[in-house]
């Protein structure tokens, strides 16, 4: 290549709870550059969490970390074009890009939903990616059989 590395930029942890997780959340779920709104919106949608399980043992964020690891896939399938026809190739994720996809997942399925504000609905997509439901757990798991349906042509990976 000819061209150096972008360097990685350095995201600082979120204000509460130290964590740069969280910001990284949170960056994804921003709109135009207003993320005093998006970490309302999350510390909102956590605090709402709390009330909707409360049976749980686990603080707020424990319950979003385990949803995130319930709703990142494994593999994924790419199109990759040999001799004149195309082949969805099922390749493994880097885990930097396993974090970003489930996180955007979230985030969309979240904003598909039906509810008041952005924090109720997220705060319902978070319980029921906990719960191993709702459309980005689906989503995981339409993106896991795409792949399997797809083992055969796992050798044109390059």
């Amino acid at each position: 290549m000819r061209k150096a590395k972008p360097k990685k930029r350095q995201i600082l942890p979120d204000p509460v709870y130290g964590d740069v997780k969280v910001t990284r959340f949170v960056n994804h779920l921003m709109y135009d550059g207003k993320k005093n709104t998006a970490f309302s919106i999350f510390y909102t949608a956590l605090d709402i969490v709390k009330k909707k399980m409360p049976d749980q043992e686990k603080v707020a964020l424990d319950i979003w970390k385990t949803a995130l690891d319930n709703i990142t896939p494994q593999v994924e399938v790419k199109s990759r074009r040999v001799g004149g026809a195309t082949f969805q190739v099922p390749t493994e994720i880097r885990p930097e890009r396993k974090e970003s996809v489930s996180m955007k997942n979230l985030i969309l399925y979240a904003r598909k939903r039906s509810g008041k504000t952005m924090a109720d609905k997220l705060s319902a997509e978070i319980v029921d990616a906990f719960n191993g439901q709702g459309g980005a757990f689906k989503r995981k798991e339409d993106m896991h059989r795409m792949a399997e349906a797809n083992r055969a042509f796992a050798h044109f990976r390059f």
